[in-house]
């Protein structure tokens, strides 16, 4: 039986997919932060490149990636699908059970997948260096290394519970040239403010970008750069579907079940976006399941309004499953899903009714990572552990009914850096948490009222 599937550098996908020109309606605009009015690229200039920003908006279905780009992909793409024979069979599942792992790329996530065209086009036109945001790190990293690859500076405002808790990824961003800061810092007026109302503020993935936001506007030579939410991001990372459909076909195979983590939606998109365009075409007809934590809910809690895309205000309004953007999540162990907000462009194809949610604690995350490393030899990061966890209770279900359902998954990075993590919850010290229905309310009474 085969266990790993793989396609030659010839198969890399040459073109980014837009999957917004395929829908039965298109998303609702992006509004300036100030006025609530839709923005224009003038708007978002200070931002970043226009070059990102003509893809954001773009309404062609199919984006060329640049040669350079594609030099570089080369590095780890196309990356391996396996068929998780053995988890399958500890497990006593009929299902068949396969996973697309994106922890080979040198940063160890499929974050790279987005850093290094945007690393690319921001080097285009002159910009001299980028200012980002990370939860657990996997997306600093890899913009760290974007930003070496196409000489850049990086500096980065890591989110304080996953900078005490990772000091190995900083020292790799470091590594690669960047400079880290704990978020929130001392460094910037937001960070300021957070501070003073809480000295010992875990941080948010809202609050760094308020930081990185500040600190790019006030200089022309310098841009910020978003590793997730946004459409550019997530077409980026669309070369993630794009071969998995290539893999599947190699060996005859469709999706009945396609899960995949869900914090501000790029892993989720990348590799559920080519699939839903097959779907869509009435090629294959997938299940297509978000999971997120129940510590951070935001597709299966939170409302569907404006809000903005950071804690201070300072980001453009987008219209998203939220959880209000002052909204300071538990800290849980897998940080890169620690986002009040989901990406509008998911939020968008959720209420389509494209896609299906669920909210999982992370306990039973771990327990599945923990499952799944001991049968399947990879150490997933807590992110994909949601996806995982997921799986795992499909694979159960077929047990029961006897149903041969194909699963799919992303295993969008790898957990050597998340030894901690594991550690606590070997040690039975991981805790569970909610995010009660009253904390949704209270925090959207916070969120300014915007007319669609």
């Amino acid at each position: 039986m085969q266990t790993k599937i793989t396609l030659n550098e010839s198969d890399i996908p040459t073109q980014w997919y837009n999957i917004i020109p395929d829908l039965p309606e298109p998303p609702p605009p992006v509004l300036h932060p100030g006025t609530h009015q839709p923005v224009g690229p003038d708007d978002l200039a200070p931002l970043f490149p226009m070059a990102l920003i003509l893809q954001e908006v773009s309404q062609e279905s199919y984006v060329d990636i640049p040669g350079e780009v594609l030099d570089v992909y080369k590095m780890w793409r196309p990356t391996p699908m396996f068929r998780a024979h053995r988890l399958e069979k500890a497990l006593d599942t009929p299902a068949r059970i396969y996973y697309k792992y994106e922890g080979v790329s040198p940063a160890g996530s499929h974050k790279p997948n987005t850093a290094v065209p945007q690393a690319f086009y921001n080097s285009q036109e002159g910009v001299k260096k980028l200012t980002t945001e990370t939860g657990a790190g996997q997306w600093g990293s890899a913009l760290a290394l974007a930003c070496a690859l196409f000489g850049l500076e990086c500096e980065v405002w890591q989110v304080a519970a996953s900078f005490d808790l990772k000091p190995y990824r900083k020292i790799m961003m470091e590594t690669w040239g960047a400079t880290v800061h704990s978020s929130p810092s001392d460094l910037t007026s937001a960070g300021r403010a957070i501070l003073e109302a809480d000295p010992d503020s875990p941080g948010s993935l809202g609050i760094a970008i308020s930081e990185a936001i500040e600190v790019a506007a006030q200089d022309p030579d310098i841009r910020y750069s978003l590793g997730s939410v946004l459409n550019h991001v997530l077409m980026h990372q669309t070369v993630i579907g794009e071969e998995a459909l290539k893999q599947m076909a190699l060996i005859d195979e469709q999706p009945d079940l396609l899960v995949g983590c869900t914090g501000g939606g790029s892993n989720f998109g990348g590799l559920s976006f080519p699939f839903l365009r097959e779907k869509m075409a009435g090629n294959m007809d997938p299940t297509v399941r978000c999971v997120e934590p129940a510590a951070c809910p935001s597709l299966t809690k939170g409302e569907y309004r404006y809000d903005f895309g950071d804690t201070a205000g300072m980001a453009p309004m987008v219209k998203m499953h939220t959880l209000g953007h002052d909204f300071v999540p538990e800290p849980i162990h897998a940080g890169g899903l620690r986002y009040h907000g989901m990406s509008p462009l998911v939020s968008h194809i959720y209420e389509l009714g494209l896609v299906e949610a669920e909210a999982i604690h992370q306990v039973e995350c771990f327990e599945a990572g923990v499952l799944f490393a001991r049968t399947e030899g990879i150490l997933p990061a807590p992110e994909p552990t949601h996806a995982i966890a997921a799986a795992i209770r499909e694979a159960n279900r077929c047990k029961e009914s006897g149903e041969e359902k194909v699963i799919l998954t992303a295993l969008c990075g790898h957990g050597h850096f998340d030894l901690a993590s594991y550690g606590a919850y070997l040690a039975g010290e991981l805790v569970d948490y909610d995010y009660p229905d009253e904390a949704v309310a209270a925090a959207m009474e916070r969120v300014p009222v915007v007319a669609d």
